[in-house]
């Protein structure tokens, strides 16, 4: 994942790191501070056991002095950088994000963040601007990517059973994400049950009941046709009942401009009642599923992102600016096929992969 989107950004760094080297360059040198010799005080006369400080003594103490404010000039400098300075880079900047799927708004916004950082201001650089670039680079990064979520933490936090409902389109990997987080939430030491509520698509209950078979936990489901608020409902009292710590619930998949498959998902969140209502789609999918997303969430709301198929994604733009549209953290990334394939979304580990220069 990132592939493009770190090759690209290394060619960024290295020219916004130019930049800044050349405007401390041409700003004009200060005057080396040198520590004037004052007018010797009158001494007193030496009284019987006092001794007068040695010259040699008053020398190596200025000698010092010198050297160490030396050291701090040669080591670190300051530059005030103008808007002309960071044009160019900022401008690159921008074209990279576009062309891997970052939505316009969300480069608008990284761009901002990083121009409002450097011009204007005065910044302390040391021999290399490598740590002001990745610093700011970082920050812009993070202030779009959320504080991302932690279902683990989640579940701690609140009381039991906690209730995740799961939305999307259709074929977006849903059913196989929700057997995924099943899984982990396993080895992370709780119960989990799952509701099969999408009693739409054929064949659906018959591969949520293989999934859950293969990861070892309890699935409820009905027969195919019935009202997926009944499956949920009974998902819910039996985690209740049996002391099940999760409900993971399936949804058959839908857009949002059908009508009746959005009224009947307002009816399960009425019936079920979800803690957390999940929206998956596929990272593949770039600025549509970003725009998908939204869309979810302005019509039954959304409380984190599960993305697909992250491993395919070589832009990641989706990952980026999910967050930042909707408003929403994103809380898992499926990276594979098998069942461990799926890894919480953590933002800084992302801003690390993105910025970490190659061995």
């Amino acid at each position: 994942m990132f592939g493009s989107l770190k090759d690209k950004l290394r060619g960024v760094k290295d020219k916004l790191g130019l930049s800044i080297e050349s405007a401390a360059e041409a700003a004009p040198e200060e005057p080396l501070p040198v520590e004037m010799e004052e007018s010797p005080a009158p001494v007193p006369a030496e009284g019987p056991g006092e001794e007068a400080p040695a010259p040699e003594q008053k020398t190596a103490k200025k000698k010092s002095t010198l050297a160490e404010r030396v050291r701090v000039l040669v080591t670190e400098r300051e530059v005030m950088l103008d808007e002309k300075d960071v044009a160019e880079p900022l401008q690159d900047l921008e074209i990279v994000l576009l062309e891997n799927d970052v939505a316009l708004p969300v480069a608008d916004a990284i761009v901002e963040h990083i121009r409002s950082d450097l011009v204007g201001r005065r910044r302390k650089i040391g021999a290399s601007v490598d740590t002001l670039v990745m610093d700011t680079l970082k920050g812009a990064l993070l202030n779009v990517l959320g504080e991302g979520f932690s279902l683990t933490g989640y579940i701690d936090s609140h009381e039991r059973p906690v209730k995740v409902l799961f939305t999307g389109v259709n074929g977006t990997g849903k059913t196989t994400s929700i057997a995924k987080i099943a899984s982990y939430l396993k080895k992370q030491g709780y119960s989990v049950v799952i509701g099969s509520g999408d009693t739409f698509r054929a064949g659906a209950n018959e591969q949520m009941k293989t999934h859950a078979d293969r990861v070892g936990v309890k699935v409820i489901r009905h027969q195919e046709g019935a009202d997926p608020s009944a499956v949920l409902f009974d998902a819910v009292q039996y985690a209740t009942a049996h002391n099940i710590d999760v409900v993971l619930a399936d949804t058959a998949g839908r857009f949002h401009n059908r009508a009746n498959l959005m009224n009947q998902l307002e009816k399960i969140r009425r019936v079920m009642k979800p803690d957390l209502v999940v929206y998956v789609d596929e990272a593949v999918a770039g600025n549509d599923a970003v725009i998908r997303a939204e869309e979810f969430n302005n019509a039954v709301g959304t409380d984190a992102v599960v993305l697909t198929k992250a491993d395919m994604d070589p832009r990641g733009g989706a990952a980026i600016s999910i967050a930042h549209t909707i408003g929403k953290p994103v809380m898992f990334l499926g990276v594979g096929q098998s069942y461990d394939d799926v890894v919480p979304f953590r933002p800084e580990d992302v801003v690390d992969e993105l910025l970490r220069e190659e061995d």
